[in-house]
């Protein structure tokens, strides 16, 4: 039951994000209210420093053509919620390749593509976790789809979600 509160609060935190940015309350997000709430977003805690928080005026119409669900050149609130949680996709799936690197280091599989045993138990030792490579294995192969005995990126996704 606490999922199905997180899901209410979430949609009420991006209903009022939408009704502050839809400046003129027309119920719908123009280019350039996107580019006004992805500063103000970004201002406020982007980090990063670069063009984080910044959108250009095309980069802000490309955005609300590829979201925009009516063709109407503007954003609903469905639409801008969709527009919102694939950018959470896509830094999600950033950190999530982060991470598979630093698991996937000194794997020995030439290129660091894999987490195999032996690069799963040095990474969890230097997080401070002892396992045998035989225990590393078996944590492995819980999440080893092809059955190589080791982990690409699309299974450590799988493991990780």
């Amino acid at each position: 039951m606490v999922a199905a509160g997180n899901a209410i609060d979430k949609h009420e935190q991006y209903k009022r994000v939408f009704a502050h940015f839809d400046e003129d309350g027309d119920g719908k997000i123009s280019g350039s209210e996107l580019r006004r709430c992805v500063a103000a977003i970004g201002s406020n805690g982007g980090g990063g420093g670069g063009r984080a928080g910044e959108l250009t005026e095309e980069e802000a119409e490309a955005a609300v053509g590829f979201s925009d669900s009516d063709g109407d050149g503007l954003l609903d609130l469905e639409d801008f919620v969709r527009l919102v949680e694939a950018g959470e996709e896509e830094e999600r799936v950033k950190d999530l390749k982060e991470a598979f690197k630093m698991y996937a280091a000194g794997a020995g599989d030439g290129g660091g593509v894999l987490i195999t045993p032996r690069s799963l138990k040095r990474m969890l030792s230097r997080l401070g976790m002892r396992r045998s490579a035989t225990e590393c294995g078996v944590m492995i192969a819980e999440f080893d789809l092809d059955g190589d005995g080791a982990l690409d990126f699309d299974e450590f996704k799988v493991m990780m979600s």
